[in-house]
């Protein structure tokens, strides 16, 4: 996954240390935070229950209600699902130990068509649509230097990936944006139909936008 090789180069890799993956999910990538993290314990959080590995090292909560201090507070895109991101990275922050490092991911892709057409057609069906209050990269920026952070980097970048057609563009945003709606029969057929007008032909290039985020409490 390369939103996630790019992230872990930037992680400070020494034995010993205690970290944890918020927003762990499935637990894949926390196990592969414990092959990069020898000798160290790596701790993966997730609110779904239906998600989480059953498995010693995971533990269900909530991402805002992290307990504990950590050498290492990892996430791969689980943040933006959290409101008002300015207090939750205070909360994060506290958390981390001096010399402790914060490595996130976070998706970016909300002016996408795929991602306003999901919001269009749930408003058509009177569903609710949720605000996510992600900040711009230069707040998250300027978040940083206000906690005092050390060699803080935010890095927009663009995932290219090439896919069949439209309907391709729908499978993709089932597993992610769409578990954010109530996909019923009529949703998903309007949604599709959107997809499809703003992104016709075949192939399509569906560019994927990502913030990654490191920084270094003193």
């Amino acid at each position: 996954m390369a939103p996630f090789d790019d992230l872990v180069r930037w992680l400070k890799i020494r034995p010993g240390i205690s970290a944890v993956d918020l927003g762990c999910g499935t637990g894949e990538l926390t196990l592969r935070l414990r092959e990069l993290l020898p000798d160290s314990t790596v701790l993966g959080i997730d609110s779904s229950p239906t998600m989480l590995p059953q498995a010693e090292g995971f533990q269900l909560g909530r991402i805002q209600d992290l307990t504990g201090e950590y050498d290492l507070i990892f996430s791969h895109a689980a943040l933006q699902w959290v409101d008002d991101q300015p207090t939750l990275f205070r909360t994060l922050w506290s958390h981390l130990k001096p010399g402790g490092q914060l490595l996130v991911q976070i998706p970016y892709n909300f002016d996408h068509a795929s991602h306003l057409a999901a919001a269009s057609v749930a408003r058509q069906l009177g569903q609710p649509v949720r605000s996510l209050q992600v900040l711009t990269p230069e707040a998250y920026a300027a978040l940083l230097y206000e906690l005092g952070a050390q060699d803080f980097q935010v890095i927009m970048k663009v995932y290219p990936h090439v896919l069949e057609n439209a309907d391709a563009i729908v499978e993709w945003t089932k597993g992610t944006l769409l578990t954010a709606f109530t996909v019923t029969d009529e949703f998903l057929e309007n949604y599709t139909a959107e997809v499809r007008h703003h992104c016709p032909g075949s192939p399509v290039f569906y560019g994927f936008k990502r913030l990654l985020m490191t920084a270094t409490r003193p």
